[in-house]
């Protein structure tokens, strides 16, 4: 495509104004509209930004090249299906959908219409995530925590969906073992869903993970940590840091070597919206696509039935 890519972007609260922001700024693309269901949010993040605001996705037909979708989890599909089965690709907010038959359903048409499915698994884009992983070959325990303060959204989901989702995405890209076995356990504190969660992770490779995720926290923490063999790296995704450190043989005795990694900050959803417009651009595979959304979703389904049986039978 030589001329400009026309972008829309469905649902423009709390995250969706920052998809809008960073879209409207973005070389080679137009910004051409902003959907919400509510005319006033619609108008107020289209003349910010210099765009248009519907209260329909169907306004966007003929109009876009590609659209963003950060709109609350239970509209994800009912939104992106028309889109994908007009043609159009799409980045669908994590989790990609409110349940792996509506995820099923979406990839289904979008494999059989060949258009493009990308979700915002927009960890995958922190900078110190990407410094990282290189870093990480064959760990074989992993420690993440993200907690953070009580939120004014993404209530209609649980803690694990919400928050969990974005490490169990990043422990299925690191690992690449499938998960043998799962302990897990859920508190519901302020919401009628679980609020703080921590599951243990047993993979076919040996690996063991444990993920700790919580919304009421005094509070914010986002951190990971990988051990393997003579190795150790630490990701702290909020300050986009990353310590390494390795075992190395030595005059003797083994020493300890490693320290702060060379980390170039940048915001994470910019990259996110980067790729995504670059892979509708040359058509490849975004970062993260609608299958590896699918799975993330499936992992945490995983757990949330493991969370409600222990609860059973405790």
């Amino acid at each position: 495509m030589s001329s400009n890519l026309r972008v829309a972007v469905v649902g423009v609260g709390h995250l969706g104004q920052h998809h809008a922001r960073l879209l409207s700024a973005m070389p080679g693309v137009d910004l051409v509209g902003v959907v919400d269901t509510s005319a006033e949010r619609g108008q107020e993040i289209a003349a910010k930004y210099g765009t248009e605001a519907f209260t329909s996705p169907s306004a966007l037909t003929g109009r876009v090249d590609a659209v963003s979708i950060a709109a609350p989890t239970n509209a994800h599909v009912t939104l992106a299906l028309p889109l994908v089965e007009a043609g159009v690709p799409v980045l669908v907010e994590k989790p990609i959908a409110f349940s792996l038959e509506e995820a099923d359903r979406l990839l289904e048409a979008a494999r059989r219409r060949g258009t493009m499915v990308a979700t915002g698994h927009t960890e995958r884009f922190n900078p110190a995530v990407v410094a990282a992983l290189p870093l990480v070959t064959e760990p074989r325990f992993i420690e993440i925590h993200r907690l953070g303060t009580f939120p004014e959204r993404s209530l209609d989901i649980d803690v694990i969906f919400d928050l969990m989702i974005h490490d169990l995405d990043l422990l299925l890209a690191v690992v690449r073992s499938e998960v043998v076995s799962i302990e897990a356990v859920g508190v519901n504190v302020l919401t009628p869903r679980a609020d703080i969660a921590n599951a243990r992770l047993r993979f076919a490779s040996g690996c063991i993970a444990n993920v700790t995720a919580s919304r009421i926290s005094r509070d914010r923490v986002r951190k990971a940590r990988f051990f393997q063999q003579r190795a150790y790296v630490s990701i702290d995704y909020a300050a986009q840091e990353v310590e390494m450190y390795r075992l190395v043989p030595g005059e003797g005795r083994p020493v300890i070597q490693g320290g702060r990694v060379e980390v170039a900050n940048e915001e994470p959803l910019k990259r996110e919206l980067e790729d995504f417009v670059d892979a509708v651009r040359t058509g490849r595979a975004p970062g993260v696509t609608g299958q590896a959304g699918r799975d993330a979703l499936a992992l945490a389904t995983r757990i949330a039935d493991t969370m409600a049986l222990t609860e059973q039978q405790s």
